[in-house]
């Protein structure tokens, strides 16, 4: 009986509660402010996860703008020199130039076992006689790498257009044939060979377009495009001073740079027979 007067009662008090004027409005406020709870939190659960996503589509966006890309930047680098601090180097020896004067040369010829032969690069060294690091003046992709004891190892690297940089008298080489270098990483050390003693420790650098050697000094922080394609039809008498890769000037040591004119001057022919008939 006491159990069913105590519900009684507390039905009682309820419906006592809800006939008050400022029960229902308070229900309505108490539910309006749980359901604008719930909206909220539920906007910025998505805007949090927006912005998540957001920050690693960017982050992946980035990781992938920062991959190297060797064929696109290439073609929109220019030519550096084969060092990091170009203004720490001296050239030892220049290329060997047709059209320079007699004295320019004779200083751009190299002298080994009693012969003379053309520079078919530029011989870079450090101003303190110290070794230094030989980095890769263009981007593109390692062709060769060889030992060579006589002319200084060798690191080739292939670009567009049939050009072609070569890095020689170098030592502890750091690339393999079918390494990607990107413009100023490091190939090697500069290094000595038995063939140009003289320069001490230094890099002997060329760039060839379709196999002819050219003057690197010449196309200095200029695109490779500037190159001409057709240095083989110029190499003989062009302003640039391109000189074919295979070719091999012999002088004996103290003797003069051979002119071509006077070998092919009929003149001295017609002398010459005149002397044998005269003799016979």
């Amino acid at each position: 009986m006491r159990e069913e007067e105590k519900n009684t009662s507390q039905k009682s008090r309820f419906q006592r509660i809800l006939k008050k004027r400022w029960t229902m409005p308070a229900i309505y406020l108490a539910s309006a402010a749980i359901i604008l709870s719930a909206v909220f939190w539920y906007q910025n659960s998505d805007n949090q996860t927006a912005e998540n996503g957001k920050d690693k589509e960017t982050a992946e966006t980035a990781k992938d703008f920062n991959q190297p890309s060797v064929e696109v930047n290439s073609k929109l680098e220019s030519i550096k020199m084969p060092v990091a601090d170009a203004s720490a180097t001296v050239i030892k020896k220049n290329f060997y130039d047709k059209n320079a004067d007699k004295a320019e040369q004779e200083a751009a010829l190299v002298y080994y076992n009693n012969r003379y032969e053309p520079n078919k690069g530029i011989d870079v060294a450090a101003r303190d006689n110290k070794a230094f690091d030989v980095v890769a003046s263009i981007s593109g992709e390692v062709t060769k790498v060889e030992d060579d004891s006589l002319n200084g190892n060798l690191v080739e690297v292939e670009h567009e257009d049939g050009v072609v940089t070569r890095y020689q008298s170098i030592q502890d080489i750091e690339v393999k044939v079918g390494d990607k270098v990107k413009q100023g990483e490091k190939l090697a050390v500069a290094g000595q060979s038995l063939i140009n003693e003289d320069a001490g420790v230094h890099v002997h650098f060329e760039i060839r377009k379709d196999g002819v050697a050219v003057n690197p000094i010449e196309f200095m922080d200029k695109q490779l495009t500037s190159i001409p394609s057709d240095t083989k039809a110029e190499s003989n008498d062009s302003d640039k001073g391109a000189v074919p890769a295979d070719e091999n000037t012999e002088l004996e040591k103290g003797t003069d740079i051979p002119d071509s004119d006077k070998t092919d001057d009929p003149t001295n022919q017609d002398e010459e027979d005149t002397t044998g008939n005269q003799d016979n």
